[in-house]
């Protein structure tokens, strides 16, 4: 149940637009672009976003958005007048800032548990479960994030076979391998193939293992974070807080008061103390 204070924040977080209606390439659509999403998709991850935000406000300790949510987060960054002067200060009433990352296991683990609490949070305001198209489980959110950026015009992209395709296909071609001996004289030519195949995909099989056991280790877990504390009474707000993609975040209020906050991501985890 929110308090009335919470119910007014969100009302104007409700209240506010990304797109800027006499923009031509509005916020939504450089959104789906960029992400490969449809419109429809887009506008939900959107909608996501602001309950994120207001999540980050009104969280005593830390909350994480999902990969989605924070590509979100990341464009809306890059629109510098929206975000800084219409959001963080004109809706919010406070400023959400990037700090470097510190990475290791155990902020993989602590934004893991973020997460967690997130979902738990999300419900307990919004009364409902978050869709799981956008908020995936903790597996999924800390598994897949190894991105990088590729210029589609050069190269084309072919979705990498999963671990059990990978067993089939060799099951298949040995069996195929097996038949072509049994009908051919040449029977070396076809053993030399064979074993080079199976050697090649047992390396990539064992290789896939080992960079997730790596990633794992490292606290590579694609995390990001929020978290507030409350500011002074000569007009301060309480501050939220943020980490994604390489960087952690901290907002501060008008009194000059700091939190801080910590988040995960391919490039490791972050974090920083309050002040």
């Amino acid at each position: 149940m929110l308090t009335a204070e919470q119910a007014a924040l969100w009302q104007k977080i409700l209240d506010f637009q990304l797109d800027d209606p006499e923009a031509a390439f509005k916020f939504s659509e450089r959104l789906a672009r960029e992400n490969g999403w449809d419109l429809v998709y887009t506008r939900r991850v959107i909608a996501e976003y602001k309950r994120f935000i207001f999540l980050c406000c009104i969280s005593e300790h830390g909350v994480t958005p999902s990969d989605a949510i924070d590509q979100a987060w990341h464009l809306h960054l890059t629109f510098t007048r929206s975000y800084w002067i219409d959001l963080c200060r004109g809706t919010l009433g406070r400023e959400i800032h990037h700090n470097p990352t510190k990475g290791g296991n155990s902020e993989a683990v602590k934004y893991d548990t973020f997460y967690t609490d997130t979902g738990q949070l999300y419900f307990n305001c919004f009364n409902e479960q978050s869709p799981t198209d956008i908020w995936p489980g903790n597996e999924v959110r800390f598994k897949e994030i190894n991105f990088q950026r590729v210029n589609l015009d050069k190269y084309w992209l072919i979705r990498k076979p999963r671990r059990i395709k990978v067993l089939l296909l060799m099951g298949l071609l040995i069996l195929v391998s097996w038949i072509c001996i049994q009908a051919s004289d040449n029977d070396i030519f076809i053993l030399i193939f064979l074993v080079l195949f199976v050697g090649v995909t047992i390396l990539s099989y064992h290789s896939e293992g080992r960079n997730d056991d790596k990633r794992d280790r490292d606290g590579n877990g694609g995390g990001t974070g929020c978290s507030t504390v409350g500011c002074g009474a000569d007009g301060g707000f309480d501050s939220g807080h943020h980490g994604h993609s390489g960087h952690g975040c901290h907002s501060g209020g008008g009194s000059g008061c700091g939190s801080g906050c910590s988040g995960c991501s391919a490039s490791g985890c972050s974090g920083c103390s309050s002040h």
